[in-house]
């Protein structure tokens, strides 16, 4: 086990892999009850839903088969599961807004991956990933810091969206249970870590759950949201929408706008998971000196196959989740954290009532954590340098602000390109970072995901 994952190469242990790997999968676990609930909500031209039991059990078989994949061709502590931009664009413009059906709906995400795969056999993903400046790798890195601090507070009712007034404002009650729970479990995260305590992140997820079960059951009502055991433990996984999909999208839409949703959707998977890859390998500390990730083609293989799978199943595309990052702050650096996130995905189809046990006023203070410890990467921007300094606090900006990591990097390339070329640096501009550029203006004109 050591040889193949190279334990001692990279300073770990089996301990610190598989607590690792359970930090992770408990900060994804909500995706096994987000994911139906978007998908089968939904109801396409013919009236035809997808049945809630089965989006559970394939959202779950997939996100374990993709996770235990990544971990044994990548080595890396990456875990994937469905993609929550994309599989709101699958249920709300391709089936609400284009009127397909959810098997061809789905086929659109097949026929995405089958083009990520070509254009990572072609290492074309990968060169393009390599023009990024570095500059731009570590405000990626930051801004997802952010982008998940943000979810972090948001799922843990801390802050929310007024009906009137500010964007954003406080909307945590504190004096009620749920806030404190989840200030409780932020102070006992910080304060664990700081003192480097094995495991802290894991420990402070578990010790809020149970908390919160214990109010839930002396407390009238549920005050902490989602802390409560279910009526029952067990449940029989339904593989009925496996291979359930269509490829006739051009019958429904013509060809030009079924290309046009194909792209979208490669634009929005193409930078989202190499903007995560690049994050967790930093925070994993498995980047060269260049901010590169050595393992980065069979990363994005892997990652582009995810979508493959996801779609075939009724999944949805499945991408790297930033949450993996939690794991990887916790000490996880190989993939043998990956089989442990996957193993416990795969368990969840069987003990899928479990998975909403544990309440985001548990798993949000993670979150948080893991976002002051990315901001970090901003140390290493040179800010003195406005040409830089822009791009970068654009790509950091705008991944919270507007809930999107490939707005983030588009932006960031965009104005690099820009300001370099007026600057008359137009030989800084990589060839291929100038095309990505000229396409993420097309992204943008033509609306974002």
């Amino acid at each position: 086990m050591d040889r193949f994952f190279r334990l001692s190469e990279r300073g770990t242990t089996v301990r610190s892999e598989v607590i690792g790997g359970v930090v992770t999968f408990a900060t994804m676990a909500y995706i096994v009850a987000v994911n139906p609930d978007i998908l089968g909500g939904v109801a396409d031209a013919t009236g035809a839903k997808l049945p809630h039991d089965q989006l559970v059990t394939v959202t779950a078989l997939v996100a374990g088969v993709m996770t235990i994949a990544m971990g044994l061709i990548a080595n890396v502590p990456m875990a994937l599961a469905a993609g929550l931009g994309v599989n709101s664009f699958a249920a709300y413009t391709l089936v609400a807004a284009r009127g397909l059906s959810w098997s061809d709906a789905m086929g659109v995400i097949v026929i995405e991956g089958v083009v990520m795969l070509v254009l990572v056999v072609a290492g074309l993903r990968e060169a393009i990933m390599n023009a990024i400046p570095d500059a731009l790798k570590r405000a990626i890195g930051a801004g997802i810091g952010l982008f998940i601090a943000l979810i972090g507070l948001v799922d843990g009712g801390i802050v929310a969206h007024p009906d009137e007034g500010t964007v954003l404002a406080l909307g945590a009650d504190f004096t009620s249970w749920n806030t404190l729970v989840f200030v409780l479990a932020l102070v006992a995260m910080a304060v664990l870590m700081s003192r480097r305590v094995p495991g802290a992140l894991l420990i402070g997820i578990v010790a809020a759950t149970v908390v919160g079960i214990v109010i839930n059951a002396i407390a009238s009502g549920t005050p902490v949201a989602g802390a409560e055991m279910p009526h029952s433990v067990v449940a029989a996984p339904d593989f009925g929408l496996v291979g359930e999909v269509g490829f006739h999208v051009v019958d429904a839409v013509g060809l030009g706008a079924a290309l046009a949703l194909v792209v979208t959707v490669l634009m929005a998977n193409f930078f989202d998971a190499m903007g995560t890859a690049l994050a967790v390998g930093r925070r994993a500390g498995l980047t060269d000196d260049q901010g590169r990730l050595p393992q980065m083609r069979k990363v994005l293989l892997v990652e582009s196959a995810g979508a493959v799978v996801g779609g075939a199943a009724s999944a949805s595309s499945n991408t790297i989740f930033v949450e993996s990052t939690a794991g990887a702050a916790q000490g996880a650096r190989t993939g043998l954290a990956n089989l442990t996130t996957g193993v416990l995905f795969l368990l969840t189809m069987f003990f899928a009532p479990l998975a909403g046990v544990i309440p985001s006023a548990a798993t949000g203070p993670a979150l948080v954590v893991v976002g002051a410890l990315m901001i970090g990467q901003v140390s290493g921007i040179e800010w003195d340098d406005l040409g830089v300094a822009i791009p970068a606090f654009a790509t950091i900006a705008l991944m919270p602000f507007t809930y999107s990591i490939a707005n983030g990097v588009g932006a960031g390339m965009v104005l690099y390109a820009l300001i370099a070329l007026c600057r008359g640096r137009w030989r800084e501009i990589h060839p291929l970072m100038a095309i990505v550029a000229a396409v993420f203006v097309w992204y943008f004109l033509k609306g974002p995901v």
